[in-house]
């Protein structure tokens, strides 16, 4: 059987996250699969060389106007194919898309289309179509809006992650069998604390994201950087030892810099793995973050957060946990803010033990989202094992 994890990547240390998390339950239920994945360029999200480290077989894809160019690999011999580990499109049995929020407005109708006329093809094929736990819509514009209609009519589960995502795509379709919401599944896997890291000295994680200077309007990103600035100079004066924390590339490690620079110099800590960054995470007393997964990450295991964010995935997020109160405006009351950051500092046991209830209650949930998809694959594995020895 040919499984084929989309979306994931190692750019971006959520999606990378949603990899690892999807991979280590998909393998230990069919340790005889093949993965494969679709290798971009070197520094794009997944480039070959990566795929190759964690076993995953090439995938013959390349989308560029509108049109699936990796088609072309079948004029390839199949021999040919096969000395190079190259799998086509039509040989895939089950699709999985970790993309994590790529189906909105937010960004741009080309991502729903290129899904939409892949999850046709898939369905013409007999393949299996599923899309774990993400953030979907809105959906306004008459491209997107048909493309996404589309998809959920030829996949076999589309999981939107909470409460808006849902109603996003129930206005959009009605109620339908296939639409399931899930918790993010990333609350299943655990962390790996790297051995170097100082968790005397680094106690409050702050987690900056580039995303809310080009994602949120003009007040919010002239007022973001002096946001961080302020909430960690008073959680210096608080005694927390807040250090900053890079979820993702040069533009956060930027943030982190000029964030360092205005309070003194508090510690950078750059971390490659997105199993070390949740073990970090996992780690402190407590964090101030914009990167999902990075928030994710320290709810699931039990860590008081603050959030600020850019789209509705993170009020649902601190909805889910049983603990709204987390979310900051970034241009709020500055009153306000310290009341916050005292409320995951001085109450710090009370709130940990409110969200450590619910992560277990949405682990569970996480849980049964994987029997639903084995459920669907389980047929595909059962048809592609070979006959026993001695068989007809």
């Amino acid at each position: 059987m040919i499984i084929e994890i989309r979306k994931a990547g190692f750019v971006n240390k959520g999606a990378e996250l949603m990899l690892h998390a999807a991979q280590q339950q998909l393998k230990a239920r069919y340790p005889d699969a093949t993965f494969v994945m679709a290798p971009t360029t070197e520094k794009s999200d997944h480039p070959f060389r990566k795929l190759v480290q964690l076993g995953f077989y090439p995938k013959a894809s390349l989308w560029r106007y509108g049109i699936q160019w990796g088609n072309l690999a079948k004029l390839a011999p199949r021999q040919l194919r096969e000395m190079y580990g190259v799998v086509l499109d039509t040989e895939v049995d089950v699709v999985i898309d970790a993309a994590g929020f790529a189906y909105s407005d937010q960004w741009g109708d080309d991502p729903s289309i290129e899904l939409a006329q892949s999850a046709k093809r898939w369905a013409k094929n007999g393949t299996r179509v599923i899309l774990l736990p993400q953030a979907f819509g809105p959906f306004t514009t008459e491209k997107i809006r048909a493309a996404m209609q589309s998809v959920v009519e030829h996949v076999d589960l589309i999981c939107p992650r909470e409460r808006i995502s849902r109603e996003h795509l129930v206005q959009l379709v009605g109620e339908r069998d296939n639409i399931r919401q899930y918790p993010d599944f990333t609350n299943l896997i655990s962390g790996v604390l790297p051995a170097g890291f100082d968790s005397v000295q680094n106690r409050f994680c702050i987690v900056p994201n580039c995303r809310m200077l080009d994602k949120t309007d003009q007040a919010t990103r002239d007022a973001y950087l002096p946001f961080l600035i302020e909430c960690t100079r008073y959680l210096q004066e608080k005694g927390a030892r807040p250090f900053v924390l890079v979820h993702e590339g040069q533009n956060d490690l930027r943030l982190a810099e000029q964030l360092s620079a205005a309070v003194g110099g508090i510690n950078i800590v750059r971390e490659s793995g997105a199993l070390e960054i949740k073990g970090i995470l996992g780690a402190c007393s407590g964090t101030l973050g914009s990167r999902f997964h990075g928030l994710v990450s320290a709810l699931s295991q039990g860590v008081p957060a603050l959030a600020t964010g850019w789209s509705h995935k993170y009020q649902m997020l601190f909805e889910d946990y049983g603990f709204p109160d987390g979310l900051l405006q970034v241009t709020g009351d500055k009153a306000e803010i310290r009341r916050k950051l005292d409320l995951v500092t001085d109450q710090q046991e009370q709130v940990r033990t409110l969200i450590q209830t619910r992560a277990g209650q949405l682990k569970q949930q996480s849980q049964q989202m994987w029997q639903e998809v084995f459920a669907l694959i389980d047929p595909i594995a059962r048809n592609r094992q070979p006959p026993k020895s001695g068989a007809a």
